[in-house]
């Protein structure tokens, strides 16, 4: 769904597909690696190939098969979960979206790691936060964090500066985003003041980096009560959310109702306006420099800035982020688990944790990692954006979220279309209680 991951997984490597099964699984010296492949990145395809050469060298006699799952990304997981199935088709290592890891640990996919963890000392260099990415509802870990980003409010200094606004903006509350964006509008008609993923094409990315990310900054502060188990429907946080896009939308202030229903604004539309300087704030992942610099625009920092979003009335703790992230899981059928985990031990030391985020763009997931050198000297902002995990959410990955996400869409297109915000709050609760159960719910 982000288009960090879609740049990233456009493909991990350009290798022969191979089944997971067959010879490596009959062969108790090899073990398979199974990932996504659509496209050609080198770079990451150097990167794992890498990780294969360090591990073959440190163990003699053992052997690495990588074998890609080639297809687009919405159907990575399928043709994923297709493979793990059956034990002689199961990989020992995959490449697990943390947004997919309770769904395979609910069809029995995938092996607990906690144990492994507890004895491995590198995992206390994980940021705390980010091991959230690879913890089930269980309460135990099946994914070892490869990567992760956060998400902000990136503002272009040079519209801000003609607006008479600082070009060090913190906003405080929304509604601090909301005047800002109303002044350059004003000085500047033709500039989008405040870009939001809102369009049906978007799809997970309105639901992810546009609602929750104010959602998970008001009163409510969440979508999904852990400790109760419940889903928070009505919930006043969400009716507030849209009041804020409803205000957005009406006055002007966001890309026209023609470009939101645009399917290639976001593809090719958004970053290019950005680039013209015909965006004043974007409300976007730490992954969107990465997109900008693959396109050719490398002096982006010239006029790009950013800054964390505020929760709503600036209550602690005043700034709100939520993040993903890619994991390694070992399957749960597979029977060369030892030889996995020191795969996935090999692939997450901290120079490779590092190499990993110089190729996808990425943010590391390991706390020395994070502070290498290399990573700011690749991007100026990853210092700041690395800066917000510890205070980030991740999206409650249950088995009902799909269906509620949607719904989630669905509301914010009944908001751009101009139903009240109020209605579209109370529909949205009617339909997440239909979802989950009313039982599941309690009022927020």
């Amino acid at each position: 769904m982000r288009r960090r991951t879609a740049l990233l997984l456009a493909g991990l490597l350009a290798l022969p597909l191979a089944a997971c099964g067959g010879g490596a699984a009959a062969d108790p010296d090899t073990i398979t690696v199974a990932y996504h492949r659509y496209g050609n990145i080198q770079s990451v395809e150097t990167w794992m190939q890498r990780v294969k050469a360090q591990y073959e060298q440190a163990n003699p006699g053992k052997h690495v098969k990588l074998d890609p799952v080639v297809a687009p990304e919405s159907e990575y997981l399928s043709k994923l979960q297709l493979r793990m199935r059956s034990p002689s088709t199961a990989p020992d290592v995959l490449y697990e979206d943390s947004f997919s890891i309770n769904s395979d640990v609910a069809a029995g996919y995938l092996a607990p790691l906690d144990e492994r963890l507890a004895q491995w000392p590198d995992w206390d260099q994980y940021i705390e936060t980010t091991k959230q990415a690879g913890r089930a509802a269980d309460g135990r870990i099946y994914g070892v964090p490869l990567d992760t980003d956060t998400r902000g409010l990136w503002y272009n200094r040079e519209l801000f500066a003609d607006a008479g606004l600082p070009t060090d903006w913190r906003p405080r509350t929304w509604a601090d985003v909301l005047d800002a964006a109303r002044r350059i509008t004003q000085r500047h008609p033709d500039v989008i003041g405040l870009d939001l993923a809102l369009g049906k094409s978007e799809g997970e990315s309105v639901s992810m980096q546009t609602v929750q990310m104010l959602l998970y900054g008001t009163p409510t502060g969440t979508l999904y009560d852990e400790r109760a188990g419940k889903w928070i429907a009505p919930s006043a946080g969400f009716t507030d959310a849209m009041r804020f896009l409803s205000t957005a939308i009406g006055e002007g202030l966001t890309q026209s109702k023609a470009q939101i229903a645009d399917a290639q604004y976001d593809k090719r539309l958004r970053d290019e306006l950005a680039r013209q300087g015909e965006v004043a704030i974007r409300l976007d992942g730490s992954f969107a420099s990465g997109n900008w610099e693959n396109a050719g625009w490398t002096d982006w920092h010239r006029t790009m800035s950013a800054a964390p979003m505020p929760t709503q009335h600036g209550q602690p703790p005043g700034t709100v982020t939520l993040s993903g992230g890619w994991t390694l899981a070992m399957s749960a059928s597979g029977q060369k688990k030892d030889a996995a985990f020191e795969f996935i031990k090999q692939a997450m030391t901290k120079d490779n944790v590092v190499q990993y985020a110089l190729a996808s763009g990425n943010l590391p997931a390991r706390a020395d990692a994070a502070a290498d050198p290399r990573i700011a000297e690749s991007n100026p902002l990853n210092p700041f954006w690395i800066g917000l995990l510890g205070n980030t959410h991740y999206r409650p990955a249950l088995p009902e979220y799909p269906k509620v996400s949607e719904e989630i869409q669905r509301s914010v297109l009944d908001v751009v279309g101009g139903a009240p915000p109020e209605r579209v709050g109370d529909e949205w609760s009617r339909r997440v209680a239909e979802i989950v159960d009313p039982a599941n719910t309690r009022a927020g």
